[in-house]
């Protein structure tokens, strides 16, 4: 049986197929002369990069988002330094949705993108993952600056209500929860998210517009943690 994350073989590149894909993006082709070697690593490169983003709002989609949850859960394992994950949804989005169109709501939806950009540093990575759920990777991030960054985020959405007519501002508000990983620990990426999901439920179940995170201090480490630890540095017959 094929394995799931075998590499796709290879075939070649349609270039007319590329081009409608940048057309249909809205980018405009490579510089250069079309199909020499500078001009084909341009398109291919564009291509990568459209792969990447979600189309709405130009962030990280949930795919890019995926594999950077699962490099920075390498990267905290190795070198023992902070990083926060935050997740958050737009409350009550249905309900705008229904009353002003669809149209109102992508507006939310890259209001809040906005919002969230602008709320974090450029090393940080903010990702659209569902339809009004995003989320933000967030390294060097320590116990200390986690709840103030989080706090930041949804104070900046609480203030950019969104034009949905001529004649009408709706409110904004969102829920955010987050979890560090644990330092020196492998921590899978399905884990940590987990664990910032579920300070998300406690933050909509408290009444949304709010932050709740998992201290850093009292983080417990699970049994699958525990077995993934044990499992990379096993117990020597001398210690």
């Amino acid at each position: 049986m094929k394995s799931l994350f075998a590499p796709p073989t290879p075939g070649p590149l349609q270039l007319e197929q590329a081009l409608q894909l940048l057309a249909q993006s809205g980018r405009e082709p490579p510089p250069g002369v079309p199909g020499s070697a500078p001009w084909v690593q341009g398109l291919i490169d564009a291509l990568v990069e459209l792969s990447s983003r979600d189309a709405l709002t130009g962030l990280a989609n949930r795919r890019a988002f995926e594999l950077a949850l699962a490099r920075e859960a390498d990267r905290v394992a190795r070198s023992g330094e902070p990083a926060l994950l935050l997740v958050l949804d737009i409350d009550h989005f249905k309900r705008v949705n229904d009353t002003h169109g669809h149209a109102a709501g992508d507006e939310v939806i890259r209001t809040v993108a906005l919002a969230l950009v602008d709320s974090v540093r450029p090393m940080d990575l903010v990702a659209r993952v569902g339809g009004e759920e995003f989320a933000i990777i967030l390294p060097n991030c320590g116990a200390g600056f986690g709840q103030t960054v989080a706090e930041r985020v949804r104070r900046r959405i609480e203030a950019m209500p969104v034009q949905v007519s001529p004649t009408q501002q709706v409110p904004v508000t969102a829920s955010v929860g987050g979890a560090f990983a644990p330092q020196w620990v492998r921590c899978t990426p399905g884990l940590w998210l987990e664990r910032a999901d579920q300070q998300l439920y406690r933050a909509k179940a408290q009444g949304r517009n709010l932050v709740q995170l998992e201290q850093a201090a009292i983080s417990v480490v699970s049994n699958e943690e525990k077995r993934l630890l044990f499992d990379t540095f096993p117990m020597t017959d001398h210690e």
